[in-house]
């Protein structure tokens, strides 16, 4: 198991409090500013290990750094604490931009990231909870996370804690039957602690979501299930803040984030081949320009 890095966390700790102290558009600002570091990192991670997922990645940053950054209760120097909000990535191919995140905020060193995807490396392409401080279960196979957060959030409430479940799905996984089993479960329930947030980027391995099973009308779906609908624009760090803070009305919540695949990078944006694909030499020189106008 990887282990905490205290100066890591204690920049956290930093940017939580300016965060905490700044106005609206300043709390847009400072998340904005971290998630394009995020994706640059994630490029070059992506590009040392020859694998991973990039259009998925930088599609979902941004949601995972308003959640890490801005929202969740946790502490990266004691991941276990009972009472700590869960974050379940059910789109776990997306690996690379859960440890993106993590490593930023004191979870783990972020001369780890260094390994991803290498032989014998705890940041395997699939997250796993007894390697990766922060992780909360193994996620891969598409359509187990939602169920997986479903219990976990029955056990916060058995338990009378405080503790928030959040989960994030990609909406091609979404054709899995078993969400909706556990949708309906979770409506049932009136499971007011737990949160979807669907990166709904409207692309899958190799086609469109509605080319290979239609989704829409997606947010009827969810309000049918007994679950209150949020749709926001997924790169929007004050639309999402605002979802994931909006005060309980006795439901689950499913936040559907309007996002882009690759976004932030021109040519991966809104491109299917960028699902499972390693950009170039000459590709990351331009990503990293394009994020941070600095070179490879």
């Amino acid at each position: 198991m990887l282990v905490a890095d205290p100066i890591g966390a204690e920049n956290w700790r930093r940017f939580r409090a300016e965060l905490a102290e700044a106005d609206d558009p300043g709390r847009a600002h400072l998340l904005a500013g971290q998630a394009a570091r995020l994706r640059a990192t994630d490029i070059r991670m992506i590009n040392r290990a020859g694998l991973g997922h990039v259009g998925g990645d930088l599609s979902v940053l941004d949601i995972l750094t308003t959640l890490v950054f801005g929202v969740l209760r946790i502490d990266p120097e004691q991941p276990g604490l009972p009472d700590r909000d869960r974050l379940i990535l059910s789109k776990g191919h997306s690996a690379g931009a859960l440890y993106a995140t993590l490593a930023a905020a004191g979870f783990f060193a972020e001369a780890e990231l260094e390994s991803f995807a290498q032989p014998r490396s705890a940041l395997n392409g699939h997250p796993n909870r007894t390697k990766v401080p922060g992780v909360e279960t193994n996620t891969g196979p598409l359509g187990h996370g939602l169920p997986v957060a479903v219990g976990m959030a029955v056990a916060g409430v058995l338990a009378g804690s405080a503790r928030r479940v959040f989960v994030v799905l990609g909406d091609g996984e979404l054709q899995e039957g078993s969400n909706w089993e556990a949708a309906m479960t979770a409506g049932h329930r009136k499971l007011a602690n737990l949160t979807a947030v669907v990166d709904r980027n409207g692309l899958q391995q190799g086609a469109r979501t509605e080319d290979t099973v239609t989704l829409e009308p997606l947010a009827d779906k969810w309000t049918a299930f007994g679950w209150r609908v949020l749709e926001v624009a997924g790169h929007d760090h004050r639309q999402l803040m605002d979802a994931f803070t909006v005060p309980s009305d006795g439901r689950p919540t499913c936040v559907i984030a309007n996002t882009v695949k690759g976004k932030g990078v021109s040519f991966m944006e809104d491109r299917v081949e960028w699902h499972h694909k390693v950009p170039s030499g000459e590709q990351v020189a331009v990503a990293l320009q394009e994020l941070e106008g600095t070179p490879a």
